[in-house]
């Protein structure tokens, strides 16, 4: 990956702010990953949250939790959607080897470091999601690449 996508983690812009739906997205080719996830969030704090506000005010009125909320229910969505609607599959980065390199693969310290999670519920994969939030929106939390491998498995690389 490049310097760019290692990089790339799911930002938003400042809660409570005209923006606070938003996430920042640099110019390059993580932009169309983003965009795809803005859209499932931007639906997710429209038409799925609970609150009091109507119509657009409510995207301006969205909190740091309901960000993460937000941000969580569009990975689990397009995981499920990507899993065939029976299956999702997570990957968070461990601190110890999950993958020993040998022959022609060349070591990242990244793809050996990948833990995968599977889920037969959509709900469970969504809390799940919520409860590690960091490690897709954090700096250097490399949650792109992250959410990249988890639609991979998701999907089956059969499939």
């Amino acid at each position: 990956f490049s310097c760019e996508w290692a990089q790339a983690y799911f930002r938003f812009r400042e809660p409570y702010s005209d923006l606070a739906y938003a996430l920042e997205a640099e110019k390059g080719g993580t932009r169309a990953v983003l965009m795809a996830v803005q859209a499932h969030i931007i639906k997710y704090l429209l038409f799925e949250r609970n609150t009091e506000y109507i119509h657009l005010e409510r995207l301006c009125r969205t909190s740091r939790r309901e960000q993460g909320e937000a941000l969580a229910a569009a990975l689990a969505d397009t995981l499920w959607a990507a899993g065939g609607g029976g299956r999702a599959a997570i990957g968070l980065l461990a601190p110890a080897l999950h993958l020993m390199p040998s022959g022609d693969y060349k070591p990242d310290n990244f793809t050996e470091r990948i833990q995968l999670f599977e889920f037969s519920e959509k709900a469970a994969a969504q809390k799940f999601i919520f409860d590690h939030i960091n490690c897709f929106k954090g700096e250097g939390s490399h949650g792109v690449i992250l959410f990249l491998y988890s639609l991979l498995f998701s999907r089956t690389l059969e499939r």
